[in-house]
C-alpha cells in the first residue's frame, strides 16, 4: 500500500439488509447517502488516523473496489474517512491546535 491508502473489507452482513418489517432489501438498491462500515486489512505508510483491524466509516461513492487473491476489497483515501473505532485507548482528546 502506498501513501495515505487504506484497503478495507466490507463484512458479510453489510450486503442484503431487511426492513423492520421483513422486507428484504438487495445490496443494489440505492440509498440516499448511506454510510458503510469496514475493517481495515492494510494501510499505507502516511495513514495516521487508524491502524489494521480498526472498523473505518465512509461513504460508497468515495471507494476503489479491487479484487485481490480472489476476494473484493475497497480501496480508499485516509480523507475520505468520516470515523475511526477502535478498541486501543488513548490518552489524547484527538483534537488538534
Amino acid at each position: 500500500m502506498l501513501n495515505d491508502r487504506l484497503l478495507v473489507k466490507l463484512s458479510k452482513e453489510d450486503g442484503e439488509r431487511t426492513s423492520t418489517g421483513g422486507i428484504l432489501i438487495p445490496a443494489t438498491a440505492q440509498m440516499a447517502k448511506r454510510l458503510v462500515w469496514a475493517e481495515v486489512v492494510a494501510l499505507g505508510q502516511n495513514v495516521r488516523s487508524a491502524e489494521m483491524g480498526d472498523k473505518v466509516l465512509f461513504g460508497p461513492d468515495d471507494r476503489y473496489e479491487v479484487e485481490v487473491g480472489g476476494e473484493d476489497y475497497i480501496m480508499l483515501r485516509e480523507r475520505d474517512l468520516h470515523a475511526v473505532a477502535a478498541k486501543r485507548i488513548e490518552a489524547s482528546t484527538g483534537l488538534y491546535l
